[in-house]
This record gives structure tokens, C-alpha cells and sequence, in this order.
């Protein structure tokens, strides 16, 4: 188990890395080249080199560290967002998170989040996934870090659909994507619907470039998820499903973090190519983490 802990932390961190550079580009499937590259000139990431990664693994860090200090709570989250933030060391935001931590800025305006469905609340899903050995807590806890920047509903189903989905690979529950669907079926009735669209199309055989269209690939939940359950449900080997992610266009490098936490989840930190692992920022921290994180899971489960 703690291999996988490992895993989930460093292939979502991998696969956001990955996706940098194509974030907001157009799909590149027919000249798909595996490994880390450079932004192109003039890219919002222009600045970030081979093998770093985006705002999304560090909200995911940022939440893990919290919790892994025993200091987690959603008023010192979002503190420690807005710091990022003020700092400019958030790595070109989401625009709700940006939105959110300008509002947070100004004294006179209340401290809430933006009603959005834009997948930059997906990435605290990752710690509370794997902290908590009770899954419904898991969800509770992380739909409320969500609210800090996301209020909009159906963030929190996607954030909940995301917990359900790493929870089950985790433990290795048989067909944890059936269960995740089956989460986002309860939770939202259109997020649902696009998810069972997405693994209905990928039974049928559908040829991932034309899925890709149907599906759609933009910053919203509506389809970030349901295109990345696409990809893991029909790409098993690792450096596949970590590439054709890294590809697929649009919201790249949270399509790549979703993918690569399930990656880890499912198969541990060693299916994760050993190059991505050398070459990935801050690779120790975040392995030291996922240490953390199962320490503090055992210890709940002791507590149970």
C-alpha cells in the first residue's frame, strides 16, 4: 500500500508535468512524443522547465502538506493559497483560483469561493483520497477544501467522483471506474451522464482522436473528467496512457494529473518510468509525502 501512496502523489505529479507544456493547445496525437518537453515561446508556462509541474500539483502539495502536518483546515488552505498567490509563485492558476484569491485580497470583500465548474478544484481530491481508510469521509472532507475556491456543485461531485475513483483503485476494488461513475451518477446527473457517455465510447471501440471531439477537453469538470476516465479505461500500459494524456489537448496537465494519480494508485510507484521519475521537480518531497500520508492513514485506521 505505501507503494502506492507513493505512486498516486508522483504519477499525478508526473502526468501534470508532462501535460505542461501542451496546456491550451490543440491535440497532438499523430506526432505524440513521449518524455518531458519545453513550453513553446509566448506560452502562459513559458517560464517552467522539463519536468516541472503546473498549479495543480501544487494545490495538490499544498493540501497534502497540511494534512500530513496534522495543520489542515480550510481557513489555513486558503491563507496558504492566497500567500502562493501574492507571492506570484502560483504557476499560471486556474481562473476560478485566481479569481478566488483576488477576491480573498481585497478587506472589504468576503472570503468565498467562485461558483464554477473549472477543474482547478480537482487536485486537493488527491490527498483526501488517500488519508482517510473511510471513503465517505474522504469525500466530505475534500468537497469542503473545494468550496474554499469552487462552490459551484458540480465541482464538488467531480471532486467527490475523483475521491471514490482513487479510493477504490487503491484498495483494490474491482472496477473502481464503474464506481466512480456510479459516485457522479448521484452526485450530478450531467456529470454522470458524460462519464457513461466517455466509457461507452471507449467499449464501442471508438478511436481516441474522434472521442476526443465527442468528449471535448476543456477546463471544465463536464469534460476533464470524463476524458480522462476515457484514457484510463482504455490505456493500460504506463507510458501510453501517460503520453496520449500529455496530448490529448486543452486541459493537458490536469488530464495528465488525473491519469497519473490513477496510474499510481493502481499499479504503485514501480510502474511509474523510471526516466519520468528522475527527471521530475521535486521528486523526494513529494515521495516523502506519500510516506507521510500513509502514516497518517494507518493511524486513522488503527483509530477506526
Amino acid at each position: 500500500m505505501l507503494k502506492k501512496f507513493k505512486g498516486c502523489l508522483l504519477g499525478a505529479a508526473i502526468g501534470d508535468a508532462l501535460g505542461m507544456p501542451n496546456e491550451s493547445t490543440s491535440p497532438n496525437l499523430h506526432k505524440m512524443k513521449y518524455g518531458y518537453r519545453r513550453p513553446y515561446k509566448d506560452h502562459p508556462n513559458e517560464g517552467l522547465n522539463p519536468g516541472q509541474y503546473t498549479d495543480d500539483t501544487q494545490l495538490m502539495i499544498l493540501a497534502a502538506t497540511l494534512i500530513a502536518d496534522g495543520k489542515y483546515n480550510e481557513e489555513r488552505y486558503s491563507a496558504a493559497l492566497r500567500e502562493l498567490y501574492l507571492t506570484q509563485n502560483l504557476r499560471f492558476p486556474d481562473g476560478s483560483v485566481s479569481a478566488f484569491c483576488e477576491h480573498a485580497l481585497k478587506e472589504h470583500v468576503p472570503r468565498k469561493g467562485v461558483k464554477s465548474t473549472t477543474s482547478g478544484c480537482l487536485p486537493v481530491a488527491i490527498p483526501f483520497g488517500l488519508t482517510f481508510p473511510d471513503m465517505n469521509e474522504g469525500c466530505e472532507r475534500a468537497v469542503r477544501a473545494c468550496n474554499v475556491t469552487h462552490t459551484h456543485p458540480a465541482a464538488h461531485a467531480a471532486v467527490s467522483t475523483l475521491v471514490t475513483l482513487l479510493y477504490h483503485t487503491l484498495h483494490d476494488t474491482p472496477d473502481s471506474l464503474k464506481r466512480a461513475l456510479e459516485k457522479a451518477l448521484v452526485e450530478d446527473e450531467v456529470l454522470g451522464g458524460k462519464i457513461r457517455k466517455a466509457l461507452v465510447l471507449e467499449n464501442e471501440g471508438m478511436d481516441t482522436e474522434t472521442a476526443l471531439l465527442k468528449i471535448g477537453n476543456d477546463v471544465s469538470v463536464f469534460q476533464t473528467l470524463p476524458i480522462s476516465i476515457f484514457l484510463i479505461s482504455r490505456y493500460s500500459h504506463p507510458s501510453d496512457l501517460l503520453t496520449v494524456a500529455a496530448n490529448a489537448g486543452g486541459n493537458t496537465d490536469t488530464i495528465g494529473l488525473i491519469c497519473g494519480a490513477y496510474l499510481g494508485a493502481a499499479k504503485g510507484i514501480d510502474a511509474l518510468p523510471s526516466d519520468l521519475l528522475e527527471g521530475l521537480e521535486d521528486r523526494q518531497r513529494i515521495e516523502l509525502l506519500g510516506e507521510r500520508l500513509y502514516t497518517l492513514y494507518l493511524r486513522k485506521l488503527e483509530q477506526k
